[in-house]
């Protein structure tokens, strides 16, 4: 992984001065490894026919496609931000759907098992994101955690990676964001949780 990290790394800097053929190089390499976590992802979802796995990868490399500008660290870097395109792309959808005012057509997606000690676990798509709104204005870093491990599919390990942090504190930022989270979903009422 450290050589094709290399790569990657190399790629998005050619891409950021302009190189489109690395980016299509970089859409290659990454293009199978977060189509495999939306996979994932999708696979816990219940809630009706939002999107695909491939049209969800599809679509977040085409909201990429605009950010060659970004100036790129590195694979890391890629991936926090492809996840919060993912989530983005979600919470556009269920918008699009009717899931503005809660209970009208609302796309429910199931949270990880790990991530409801008990009760419930359906969660509208639209009430987490402003929940994870509220929680990036008081702790950013475990908005990424969630981002990274909910929408994105990353395990703690690799979210560890992706934030430069150990996997100790990520297990930790799930644990307290998952807490905060579903208080919070809680608190909106149904049918933020069913």
């Amino acid at each position: 992984m450290d050589t094709r990290s290399g790569e990657v790394t190399l790629l998005l800097r050619a891409w950021h001065a302009g190189d489109q053929d690395a980016y299509r190089r970089l859409s290659a390499i990454l293009y199978a490894e977060l189509r495999e976590r939306a996979v994932q992802y999708m696979r816990r979802y219940r809630g009706g026919d939002i999107l695909q796995a491939t049209a969800l990868v599809h679509e977040a490399f085409v909201r990429l496609t605009g950010a060659h500008n970004v100036d790129w660290q590195d694979r890391r870097h890629f991936l926090a931000v492809a996840g919060w395109t993912m989530r983005r792309t979600l919470v556009d959808l269920a918008r699009e759907q009717g899931a503005a005012k809660r209970g009208g057509g609302a796309a429910h997606v199931p949270l990880d098992p790990n991530l409801a000690a008990s009760g419930p676990s359906l969660v509208d798509l639209v009430a987490l994101d402003e929940a994870l709104t509220r929680l990036s204005e008081v702790d950013p870093r475990k908005t990424q955690v969630i981002e990274l491990r909910f929408f994105a599919g990353l395990t703690v390990e690799e979210a560890a990676d992706v934030l430069g942090v150990s996997p100790d504190t990520v297990a930790r930022d799930w644990r307290l964001a998952r807490t905060w989270l579903l208080r919070e979903l809680d608190r909106i009422g149904p049918p933020g949780l069913h």
